[in-house]
């Protein structure tokens, strides 16, 4: 009997062997949290189903497709009188976790069918199969929804990698990397010793000390940490250094480093490979592509292929791609999680986590540490109240580190802005004029209708805009052509309106800011990008926050936390530099909106795998991706419309290709407003979800068009 077809040897893979292949590896990946005696059960049971006749004819070519083959193990579990819960991962191995209702339905037809009776008999004669192992102790059915979860990546991953071995040797071997964090953790020692506290000046004094205090900090036991550094502290680096000698004294695997956008991964990526090499160093995310002719380079392969399982030392993710795959029900994105266990996981930017899920997230990131050896670091210059219980929001449990004692004082130290409160509101032309006094200033509204009007009302040619509105390639570019303008041995002329992309971990100095009245964190991170290197004096580096006159919130909690905002600024004696502010506002802030607003944890308490993943999204899923020509002359664009016009149906491997490729020069929009860009004829519909912008795309403003409000686009 076969669990696949021929090899490029011409050889089968034969089906006892893989199901003990199978076994073994995901007793490997389920040992980490204690499971692994289910790990080896959930292996040697997946494929059973393909002791059955007619898998092995549609494996010769006898029939053009086979016979269900994942509800036998499942069905095989319950009849062995298996704990209940091993048949999700079982029937699920292919399709993904599936309902209680539908699952018990599946096995209930199934267990009558002759041929799945015969199956099971031959499989009992065939497998040496052990006594049904102790159930986990799973105290709630939130931690049974985990542990299954980890269950699933174990064994999906492990089915993958022996099928891989099977029709890819090569690959494995690609993926047998060998790494040692401990050297890794050399590395960054021997890199910090060429600078780190050799320039005394107050900015890079704090730098250095906080950074010694993160080194001291990895000797306590694992848990839950907290970095809260200000602006411009060093916190990347210092993060990393906490992570790698606490990884190396507490024997975790790896180090997985989540930030809220796309648009920052850049330059952190840039730091970490810059110190530990590009093979040690894995960027995952949906915009990652890599140049063209490059695809059979090892690293690239290399990459990819840990991208798959995140088997790599060093990962650099989003948070949307850490969460939604926590919380998904298919293989691919599932796969894994089974390697979050052990690690050490940096939020970066925390204050960013949507309020609307926050619930969820933080039991999920308790049980992490509570139950699969996860060290969690909570970073950011405004921490949110994530560690306090209240009737408005279960916090995380347990003693929470702070890495940098004292870390007030830096906050005092480093100050290195003087905020303004305008008592008035002002209208645009305001806004100008103040821009228009400084020859390097930034501004920062709260939409991309507001980014429009402030332009308009500037009228400055030179003027440089960033939001949305311009697709990631173009971003990239005119964040290089500011830090052109601003590099202090040759400045330049450099007046910038943006949306908030500009905020969190956008390493630019201005010498002023004007920020929109908005959720006080994210005036701060504004202000975040006024005087970051500290060339200016406090006085001479100024914020000015400013209620625009007519200006249109989004709504939600970022309307709440804006209004929140305003209400914290009008009280005498409110100090910006005070970190404990940020979590008085957080607290209030989390009485007066839902953190659980889709019913995620009801849902995963009734193991409602498909609801939840289609019910959790860190950003809605209501937009379309519009792929626009840019650079405007000799754009890549072109090749790859052309590509994916010459096919009618690109198979998965071409169409995972071309997607990575328009990565970079899409656009989102909102779905509503769709029918009216066709109307218009803007619009012309692609194959893979994917729509080509026909109308105008200016150099400033990015995509334009004047019958629909740009707010209907996305920030």
């Amino acid at each position: 009997m076969y669990a696949h077809s021929k090899n490029f040897k011409g050889e089968k893979h034969l089906l006892t062997q893989h199901l003990e292949k199978v076994a073994l590896l995901a007793k490997a990946f389920t040992d980490k949290f204690q499971a692994g005696q289910w790990g080896y059960l959930s292996g040697l049971l997946h494929d059973i189903g393909k002791f059955h006749k007619g898998f092995q004819d549609y494996l010769d070519g006898k029939t053009i497709r086979g016979p269900d083959h994942s509800s036998a193990g499942a069905i095989f579990a319950m009849q062995q009188h298996y704990w209940e819960g091993l048949t999700f991962p079982l029937a699920g191995h292919h399709g993904g976790l599936p309902q209680p209702e539908i699952l018990k339905q599946r096995i209930h037809d199934k267990a009558r069918d002759p041929a799945i009776r015969e199956v099971l008999g031959g499989a009992n004669k065939l497998l040496n199969l052990p006594e049904a192992p102790s159930l986990p102790s799973l105290s709630s059915t939130l931690q049974v929804d985990l542990f299954l979860r980890m269950l699933f990546s174990a064994l999906v991953d492990a089915d993958f990698l022996d099928t891989e071995n099977h029709f890819h040797p090569g690959k494995t071997e690609i993926r047998e990397k060998t790494y040692k964090l401990d050297v890794l953790a050399g590395l960054l020692l021997q890199a910090q010793s060429g600078f780190s506290g050799h320039d005394q000046n107050p900015l890079n004094r704090a730098r250095h000390e906080i950074y010694q205090f993160c080194l001291e900090a990895a000797a306590v036991p694992p848990g839950i940490f907290r970095l809260t550094v200000p602006t411009g502290g060093g916190k990347t680096r210092s993060g990393l250094a906490f992570a790698l000698e606490h990884a190396v004294r507490y024997q975790k695997d790896r180090v997985i480093v989540a930030l809220p956008y796309t648009s920052i991964i850049d330059q952190t990526v840039q730091v970490y490979r810059m110190i530990l090499g590009e093979d040690n160093v894995l960027e995952h995310h949906s915009a990652v592509t890599s140049a063209d002719g490059e695809e059979n380079c090892l690293q690239n392969q290399w990459g990819r292929l840990a991208a798959e399982n995140w088997d790599a030392p060093i990962i650099v993710t989003t948070t949307v791609q850490l969460f939604e795959s926590l919380l998904a029900h298919k293989p691919a994105p599932c796969r894994k999680l089974h390697n979050l266990a052990r690690s050490v996981i940096i939020l970066d930017e925390v204050q960013t986590l949507p309020t609307h899920l926050l619930s969820p997230i933080l039991e999920v990131l308790q049980q992490l540490v509570d139950r699969y050896g996860v060290t969690l670091v909570l970073s950011t210059a405004t921490q949110p109240a994530l560690a306090m219980d209240s009737p408005y929001l279960k916090g995380l449990k347990g003693e929470t580190r702070e890495m940098v004692p004292g870390a007030a004082r830096y906050f005092q130290a480093l100050q290195r802005v003087t905020y303004e409160r305008p008592t008035e509101a002002w209208p645009w032309e305001r806004v100008a004029e103040e821009m228009a006094k400084e020859r390097q200033c930034l501004a920062v509204v709260n939409t991309k209708g507001d980014a429009l009007a402030l332009l308009n009302a500037l009228n400055d040619p030179e003027a440089l805009h960033l939001s949305t509105l311009l697709c990631m390639a173009h971003r990239r570019e005119v964040i290089a052509e500011i830090e052109t303008r601003l590099d202090p041995k040759k400045p330049c002329p450099c007046r910038v309106v943006a949306t908030q992309v500009v905020e969190a971990g956008v390493d630019l100095d201005f010498p002023m800011v004007l920020r929109a009245m908005g959720p006080l964190d994210r005036i701060v991170q504004a202000a975040g990008r006024c005087n970051r290197e500290g060339r200016l004096s406090p006085e001479q580096a100024r914020v000015i926050i400013f209620k625009a006159e007519s200006s249109k919130l989004p709504q939600g909690a970022y309307r709440t936390g804006s209004d929140l905002a305003a209400s914290y600024l009008g009280r005498a004696g409110v100090d910006l530099h005070d970190p404990a502010i940020y979590e008085r506002y957080f607290q209030e802030l989390y009485q007066n909106v839902e953190t659980d607003t889709k019913r995620i944890n009801a849902l995963r308490s009734n193991l409602n795998f498909p609801e939840v993943a289609n019910r959790f999204r860190l950003i809605e899923d209501d937009t379309v991706p519009l792929v626009v020509r840019w650079p405007r002359k000799d754009s890549p664009v072109e090749g790859l419309l052309a590509r994916l016009s010459n096919q009618e149906r690109p198979d998965w491997g071409e169409a995972r290709w071309l997607l990575r490729r328009f990565q970079p020069y899409l656009v989102n929009v909102r779905r509503r407003v769709l029918a009216d860009y066709q109307q218009q004829g803007l619009v012309r519909e692609l194959p893979l979800g994917l729509w080509e912008w026909l109308g105008s795309y200016h150099k400033i403003t990015g995509i334009q068009d004047r019958g629909i409000y740009p707010d209907l686009l996305v920030v």
